[in-house]
């Protein structure tokens, strides 16, 4: 009975995932690549704007990580996602030094709320501001607002290295070629070669308010703003906007890393807990009650999957919402909250990996 029930938990746990099937590796420069998939049947399903999580094991463990797909549903016959190499990074390094077409690689679905519904009659001016790889989920958004809003209008802010780091450099200029009036590319070098023309140096507040100046008598457009980078850099750009009254719906910005999140990681791994006390939590997964308890040390997630739930995650920083449950009583405290949305916290919603429990009588639904 245990051996046949263990079966059925493993099987279920493999079939939520997505094989798909490498089709092409282009070198982007010399610390990125774009691999493109070979569509799935049915089609993979997915928003411009929206990230892929790759599940791969290394050395006998699971790991798991998420990239944003830098091609548009509208536009691109395959989905691809780019991956810049870290220092240390365990996946970006093997998928810069040893992915080849015809590859398989195990995904989740598509998921991220970085995205917008398009309409040919909307009159939009799209800010896109990125630097070094948060231009990935701006591609998508990029191309899909040009070829289903005829009227609207792109302006992209992009601050990279320098001219050897511009990630898309070749396509956003063809791009910016044949779109002559309704694309705008910004280029901003912290070092440049000495023949670049362009803006340099660090993308200052300044730089920044006149960019933004330029669109604030173009009544006739709804400026909308999309922002992926550096947490200074969407900061800055954040606080700007909303001196100049920019309401925060209009507002959207993409976080690869949370160093809020990572800090409480660290501290709870130290033993600083900061009043945290172990309790037990009733997570409700699939239509089961199961009951388990939370260390100082772990997050809601961290004790489910050690406790052996099936839990659905990701990034684990807070993010991506792929561990997204409703809390239907009792208190957590969440390290990072930026995946959820104001009227995603109003009702209830927690994110399991950086949910750390406060009370006695916690019980989370995962939805």
């Amino acid at each position: 009975m245990f051996n046949f029930f263990k079966k059925k938990k493993e099987e279920v746990k493999t079939n939520s995932y997505l094989p798909l099937k490498v089709r092409e590796v282009v070198r982007e420069t010399a610390d990125t690549v774009t691999l493109y998939f070979e569509q799935p049947e049915p089609f993979l399903d997915y928003k411009p704007g929206q990230f892929l999580t790759l599940v791969m094991d290394f050395e006998g463990k699971e790991q798991r990580r998420s990239y944003s797909l830098c091609t548009s549903p509208f536009v691109d016959p395959f989905p691809g996602i780019s991956v810049k190499r870290v220092t240390n990074g365990l996946f970006s390094n093997f998928l810069n030094e040893k992915i080849f077409p015809g590859k398989t690689i195990n995904v989740l679905k598509p998921l991220g709320h970085f995205t917008t519904e398009f309409h040919s009659k909307n009159k939009r001016h799209f800010f896109l501001i990125a630097a070094g790889s948060g231009i990935t989920p701006l591609m998508g958004i990029l191309k899909s607002v040009l070829v289903n809003e005829p009227n609207s209008i792109v302006t992209l802010i992009y601050c990279s290295r320098s001219e050897e780091q511009i990630i898309f450099r070749d396509q956003l200029n063809l791009l910016e070629q044949g779109n002559s009036g309704r694309l705008k590319v910004i280029h901003n070098l912290s070092q440049p070669s000495e023949s670049w023309t362009g803006l340099k140096g660090r993308l200052s507040e300044r730089a920044l308010r006149e960019l933004f100046a330029q669109a604030e008598y173009e009544e006739r457009y709804e400026e909308v703003y999309f922002m992926c980078g550096p947490e200074e850099l969407m900061d800055l750009t954040t606080d700007i906007l909303k001196d100049l009254g920019v309401e925060n719906e209009r507002i959207h910005r993409e976080s690869f890393y949370s160093a809020a999140a990572h800090l409480a990681h660290d501290e709870a791994i130290a033993g600083i807990n900061h009043g945290i006390l172990a309790r037990d939590v009733t997570i409700v997964l699939e239509g089961e009650e199961q009951l388990v308890t939370v260390d100082p040390s772990k997050t809601v997630l961290e004790a489910g999957l050690a406790a052996g739930l099936n839990m659905p995650y990701s990034c684990q920083s807070g993010l991506c919402t792929a561990c997204r449950g409703r809390i239907l009583s009792g208190e957590v405290k969440m390290d990072e909250d930026a995946g959820l949305s104001e009227k995603e916290l109003a009702a209830g919603y927690v994110l399991c990996c950086v949910a750390r429990p406060l009370t006695d009588d916690i019980k989370i639904t995962i939805e």
